[in-house]
């Protein structure tokens, strides 16, 4: 409908740069327009004291309206408009189409019916006449995409059935392959699934320059629905890769469901055939994004492959996606807490005391017991803590976590407390500020060198300990914590902390910072006060657990109940777990898709955890049916002490990757990360058509995307295009027929308005 008035396609004006190709300029054709219309008003307004009686002020300006532009429009015409445009060569471009042969291509939901294969229907659309008016007017190619881009024959060569869809990667592959050639256009038929390793699921910046760089329009062509009618998704699953033996740790797992709002599933955990966690959640609305928490026991150590599910429901169209496998690296190895305390009371003998079953955290204490004398307990050595607070880096970091108890800051010398800062700045250390006596504000901590440290701006008072009763109750982000989960169920959990016994005292802990987060408050008389406040700081994390009367919840509960040692379990587990050793792997994906490429990068530190970029590391991969590989691995150019080093596993399965770091004869550490490779499962997920990522792929490079009963406009509208050989074409807009249209409608128009009012 569009060429029938407009004379040309759409490309032409969307793409094309108005001219005027008349000798005279610009400006004179303006200068003529404002001078008729002008006289024109001059002239309608000399006469309308002569006119009509009926003929008003508004009436008048209408009949100059349509003259005018009546006559604007003459004037331009008479200048010759025209749009330039850029025009392909015929028979000197090439014309790259390419056609997805994934597995999900091969899904039976496109055509007339609904129920053609999308491949079938895609070459069904090039079969009825694209694709030999292509060949008619340009040199075309065909292509498959799948993990990448090859040359095909013909298209009865393109069988769906492969195992990924990398969009990204093998379109800046076809830009790189086909430098040397003339390309016009690409022209893409897929669902628009996306897998690449990179796990990002969209365009890289890369893969649009490549493209952008050589002009080349990509025009997309969409098959399959847009969106299940009954079907539930898991998107993701986000779970710590490191996890303590035998601990309760949380998995996030994020999902979106259609059909099914208003009902239930259950949320499962599992180590093989074992159930290690569950959680029942109600589905909300269609098409959302659900996020919930399901909290498991990894068990012993060792390497777990952890499966996490929703569902499957009645009439799912695709139960393959209810599933996502996750590595989880479990360590018995001992973490240490250093716990400082100023004075003996109640508190520090439950802590410990709910330590002792805990056979990975260990708790070696120094307790003031008069103003030049400490006890120590949990030592390993009877050198331990003989000359008090450590003074030197390498004997401090030695351990995972600190507990600051009732103890002022000036109990510490400046080179003591800089090196509390460096142990949670630069080691990586967990440090938990405890209320007290001497403690937070009334301890002088707000007014140290290490106020930056705390999670809240302390108040700047001596006087916010207070020996009077206070309840607890959890905010939302607590709820859902893996530090106050004394119950599963978010709801459930909230509730149980309402019901702890009242503590016997608090202390006002200040204002909490703006990247820190409140989980746990205090109700004391009519004030609201946090309790629990946890921040990141640096490569560590800090704490403030601004009471020193929890150990009620121990001796007022009924005999057996749980809560208190859970709560400080969990919570000295928190802040220990994350404390690097001197060698940390890690790597930007721990499942490998289809793709045995692995970036792993190590972080190598000396015993004061200082960089160290002068060691020598390597990388131990060991895989399945006796895979063994020695790697060196390089440092980093711009980030000292950091080495890197790229590797392909080439079968799937589960592998290890032990690196191991030493400077000279002496080693330094080593770390353990786990990875797998998983074949034939990426297609399974984001089955419907993706057509945001395809409107997306051809809006960014000049294309179009497409629907498959428009196809058969491409071959004429493909050819503007300024890729490959182009030549500059005018095409003239005179005898478009809608300009005369345009000056019959205007016509008429004004001639039935004088009609109608009398002034013929």
């Amino acid at each position: 409908m569009f060429p029938f008035f407009f004379k040309y396609p759409i490309p032409v004006f969307s793409k094309g740069q108005f001219v005027l190709l008349g000798t005279w300029p610009g400006w004179v054709l303006l200068l003529l327009i404002v001078a008729c219309t002008t006289a024109l008003a001059l002239l309608i307004w000399s006469r309308l004291p002569r006119a009509a009686q009926n003929l008003g002020k508004w009436r008048a300006g209408a009949v100059w309206l349509l003259q005018s532009l009546l006559i604007a429009t003459v004037l331009v015409l008479l200048w010759q408009p025209a749009i330039t445009v850029a025009e392909l060569a015929p028979q000197q471009n090439v014309i790259a189409v390419v056609l997805d042969d994934s597995r999900s291509m091969a899904i039976a939901d496109s055509g007339n019916d609904g129920k053609q294969p999308r491949e079938a229907a895609a070459e069904k659309a090039l079969e009825d006449g694209v694709l030999a008016r292509l060949q008619k007017k340009f040199q075309v190619r065909l292509y498959r995409l799948d993990s990448r881009v090859a040359r095909a024959a013909t298209l009865r060569e393109i069988q769906p059935g492969a195992a990924a869809t990398h969009i990204n990667d093998s379109l800046r592959q076809l830009a790189t392959e086909t430098s040397d050639l003339p390309v016009g256009a690409v022209v893409l038929l897929s669902d628009g699934s996306e897998n690449s390793a990179n796990g990002s699921g969209d365009l890289s910046l890369q893969t649009i320059n490549a493209l952008r760089n050589r002009r080349i329009p990509v025009h997309t062509v969409g098959f399959g629905k847009e969106q299940a009618a009954h079907d539930v998704e898991l998107n993701d699953v986000r779970v710590a890769f490191r996890a303590m033996a035998n601990s309760r740790i949380p998995a996030t797992v994020t999902f979106r469901q259609r059909g099914y709002a208003g009902s239930q599933a259950l949320l499962l955990a599992r180590d093989g055939d074992k159930t290690v966690g569950s959680r029942e959640v109600t589905l909300g609305a269609d098409g959302t994004t659900q996020v919930e928490t399901v909290f498991f026991s990894p068990g012993e150590a060792g390497a777990k492959t952890l499966h996490f599910s929703l569902g499957p429901l009645a009439g799912e169209e695709n139960a393959a996606n209810n599933s996502i496998t996750r590595l989880v690296s479990v360590s018995n190895d001992k973490r240490r807490i250093l716990y400082v305390e100023g004075e003996p009371r109640w508190e520090y003998k439950f802590i410990r005391r709910a330590e002792d079953d805990d056979k990975i955290v260990q708790v070696a204490s120094m307790l003031r017991t008069t103003e030049n004398k400490i006890y120590r307990q949990g030592i390993s050595d009877p050198k331990e803590l003989e000359n008090g607070f450590p003074v030197r880096p390498e004997d401090l970091f030695g351990y995972q976590g600190i507990i600051l108890g009732s103890v002022e800051a000036g109990y510490f010398t400046p080179l003591q407390q800089e090196l509390l800062r460096e142990f949670v700045d630069r080691r990586g250390g967990g440090l938990l500020f405890l209320g007290g006596r001497f403690s937070l504000g009334d301890g002088g901590w707000g007014g140290s060198s290490l106020r930056d440290l705390l999670p809240t701006i302390l108040p700047n008072s001596r006087t916010t300990f207070h020996r009077d009763p206070a309840t607890s109750e959890l905010t939302a982000a607590g709820s859902d914590s893996p530090i106050t989960r004394l119950m599963d169920d978010p709801a459930k959990n909230i509730e149980r902390w309402k019901k702890l016994t009242y503590l016997m005292d608090y202390q006002d802990a200040g204002t909490p910072k703006p990247g820190a987060t409140v989980l746990a408050q205090l109700n004391a008389g009519s004030r609201k006060l946090p309790l629990l406040v946890t921040q990141n700081y640096g490569r560590g994390r800090t704490a403030v657990m601004a009471t020193s009367g929890t150990w009620r919840w121990q001796m007022s509960q009924p005999l057996g109940d749980p809560s208190h040692d859970l709560f400080w379990q969990q919570l000295l587990r928190w802040l220990v777990l994350d404390s690097p050793g001197q060698v940390a792997a890690t790597s930007p994906a721990q499942t490998l898709m289809d793709d045995g490429q692995i970036e792993l990068s190590a972080s190598v530190r000396d015993k004061e955890y200082m960089p160290a970029p002068d060691a020598k590391v390597t990388a131990h991969f060991i895989g399945p049916d006796g895979i063994s590989a020695l790697v060196d691995m390089e440092p980093a150019a711009d980030n000292p002490g950091v080495f890197q080093n790229a590797w392909t596993a080439e079968k799937p399965g589960s592998y290890l990757a032990e690196v191991t770091a030493q400077r000279g004869s002496e080693q330094i550490g080593s770390d353990v990360f786990p990875f797998e490779r998983i074949d034939g499962v990426a297609e399974n997920f984001h089955t419907v058509q993706n057509r945001e990522l395809l409107e997306k792929l051809s809006a960014e490079t000049g294309g179009r995307y497409w629907k498959a009963e428009e196809l058969t406009r491409l071959p004429d509208e493909i050819s503007y295009s300024d890729a490959g050989i182009s030549t500059r074409d005018i095409k003239e807009l005179w005898n478009m027929p809608v300009v005369f249209l345009w000056l019959l409608v205007l016509m008429a128009a004004e001639w039935l308005l004088r009609r109608k009012w009398g002034v013929v």
